[in-house]
């Protein structure tokens, strides 16, 4: 995990895909809360929360679904907010880990607070849709690692 930066929350990025047939599929969601945009579940560490618990809240608040498999990535990075939010005061951005999770179910239940759509998408046409460029990079990464079956 990173080491906290003063003023920012420390979160997970979650590459989160499924595999159907010999083809992988990759989760977006379309953010509504804070932005508009795409991109896949992330979420801060809560208190002393132990990491893999985090995962599997986030994507449980976010998708409605448990995890069959999470990995760790070697990447991390931080970014600053471009505004102040209400509901995050004296937070000016956040620092992140990569982590990969996949879904064994294509049926999602988004968080509607946070999101207004979801779409799986195939490696191409989901990095041509992610908003912001770390979570490009992110996506190429865990592609990297994963073999059809």
């Amino acid at each position: 995990m990173m080491e906290k930066k003063k003023g920012y929350r420390n979160a997970v990025f979650i590459v989160t895909y499924r595999r159907e047939k010999s083809k992988i599929f990759y989760l977006l969601l379309k953010r509504k809360l804070h932005w508009e945009g795409w991109e896949f579940p992330k979420g801060a560490i809560e208190g002393k929360e132990p990491v893999f618990l985090t995962i599997k809240r986030e994507l449980k608040e976010e998708t409605g679904q448990e995890p069959a498999v999470i990995k760790k990535h070697n990447i991390s990075g931080s970014y600053k907010y471009d505004k102040r939010y209400k509901d995050r005061p004296g937070v000016l951005g956040q620092t992140f880990t990569l982590y990969s999770a996949e879904l064994k179910n294509k049926e999602v239940k988004i968080s509607k607070a946070e999101h207004s759509a979801y779409k799986w998408l195939r490696y191409d046409k989901a990095g041509k849709l992610l908003t912001w460029a770390n979570q490009k990079k992110c996506l190429k990464v865990v592609n990297s690692t994963l073999r059809p079956f």
